[in-house]
């Protein structure tokens, strides 16, 4: 007997919601758009994204997910992920499919 039998014993009327597939609303939902900006340091083009309202660790798990996807190196700190190269249209896609309002900023 596993735990998610045990819980239905203990709580017959709890109604189990069922994980879905599709990871949209994993992240907490922001009322102020995420700032997607176009810099250049050291001569080289950079990505940034800032404004996330929720908790770091959802910060540091969409950071993680945007380079995969784009096969790129970047950072996450001062709670604003640094990506490797000009992808803001790229980005921005990514994140108006998961629910976030994006801005453009720059160039």
């Amino acid at each position: 007997m596993d735990l998610k039998d045990q819980l239905k014993n203990l709580f017959p009327e709890h109604i189990v919601e069922e994980e879905s597939a599709n990871k949209k609303n994993d992240f907490w939902w922001q009322t102020e758009p995420l700032i997607c900006k176009y810099e250049k340091r050291k001569g080289k083009p950079i990505t940034i994204i800032e404004g996330f309202n929720g908790s770091s660790n959802d910060f540091k798990i969409l950071a993680k997910e945007i380079k995969t996807l784009l096969s790129v190196g970047g950072s996450f700190k001062d709670d604003a992920i640094i990506i490797q190269g000009d992808y803001r249209d790229k980005i921005m896609k990514l994140l108006q499919e998961k629910g976030f309002k994006v801005k453009r900023v720059g160039g």
